[in-house]
């Protein structure tokens, strides 16, 4: 028995796998506890693992890769259409196999375990700003209850409260006084392992030869740097770099009828986190390239002439992303081009 291509669909506990000889035919069915997945695969003669991209399947991948097997990780979105019937354990690790014998389909880059790390530290500082921005909010509800009402922005906010609470005035009861000194020590201790893990992703980026690259484009901080090396390496997976902004989601959508193509908003697809990061410093990089002499400045200006600023600051995020493919492909440092 030769099996040529093992879908795999894994599971917390349990995982099913599916095996198809090189005609596509399904050879083997078998459910393995998780913890002994790799060993039992380790014991197939060298084939392709196929396994869609979710938690745990980069871990497992380069150690079927070190067993001499050859690893395909899949989007789950693009292996739903293979689903035949009702869908079941079984069924979605044939449809893992069949979609990845597919000549035409795409495949997710292996991740190594430092940009798991690397990814793994964005997600937790991703939550702690989520945490203390709910802190603050809640803050806020609390004084406006209070007929205590505070201008947006967080500088505003801890003056307001040390107002509150270290000055003279008598504005809250003792208990909520006592109440709001806690939430205070909160913010402060969500701020300070805020700053610890930024602190970090700036030693980083300085020693990363590709995020020290990024450095140079105006908007990549150290933040966005090591958000965008760790989630696509070198960007060999990415032929040009409009398919890096595309995976991203800052492409528009096109809506296609009678053969009149038209074009929508962005299409959203991708990384919430790193369309949101590339979005914000694109945001904070515009003013300073608008009023530059340079190509982009240029292009800055006759777009926003024409354009809403918000949809200036999507495209600018989109050619950013251009530009950290060829960063990234071509080991080069970027260099503003004098307007023509």
């Amino acid at each position: 028995m030769q099996v040529s291509i093992v879908g795999v669909d894994l599971g917390k506990n349990s995982c099913s796998l599916v095996g198809l000889d090189a005609a596509g035919k399904v050879i083997l069915r078998r459910r393995v506890r998780r913890d002994g997945l790799a060993i039992f695969l380790a014991k197939l003669s060298k084939c392709v693992v196929a396994m869609e991209a979710c938690c745990g399947a980069h871990h497992l991948g380069r150690a079927l890769i070190e067993a001499g097997h050859e690893v395909r990780l899949m989007s789950p979105e693009y292996v739903r259409p293979y689903v035949k019937a009702q869908k079941n354990d079984d069924r979605d690790a044939e449809a893992i196999a069949e979609a990845a014998s597919r000549p035409t389909m795409r495949f997710v880059a292996l991740k190594s375990e430092a940009q798991l790390d690397m990814q793994s530290l964005h997600r937790v500082r991703d939550r702690l700003v989520g945490e203390r921005t709910a802190l603050m909010n809640q803050i806020r509800g609390l004084l406006l209850e209070r007929s205590v009402i505070v201008p947006q922005g967080k500088a505003k906010l801890a003056a307001a409260l040390a107002d509150l609470l270290d000055g003279e005035a008598k504005a809250l009861a003792p208990r909520m006084r006592n109440l709001m000194r806690d939430l205070r020590e909160q913010w402060r201790a969500l701020d300070e392992r805020i700053s610890a893990f930024d602190a970090e992703f700036i030693e980083t980026a300085k020693a990363d030869d590709g995020a020290r690259r990024l450095l140079s484009v105006p908007g990549i901080g150290a933040l966005n740097a090591t958000a965008l090396v760790a989630a696509v390496g070198d960007a060999a997976a990415f032929a040009r770099g409009r398919d890096l902004a595309a995976w991203l989601g800052l492409v528009p959508r096109q809506i296609t009828t009678g053969c009149k193509p038209k074009l929508v908003g962005i299409t959203k697809r991708g990384s919430k986190y790193l369309r949101k990061m590339l979005i914000q410093g694109a945001r904070a990089a515009m003013p300073t390239l608008r009023a530059s002499d340079t190509k982009i400045g240029a292009w800055l200006r006759g777009l926003l002439a024409r354009a809403h600023g918000n949809t200036a600051v999507v495209a600018l995020a989109g050619k950013m992303a251009r530009i950290v493919w060829a960063l990234l492909r071509r080991g080069e440092v970027y260099s503003a081009a004098p307007a023509a």
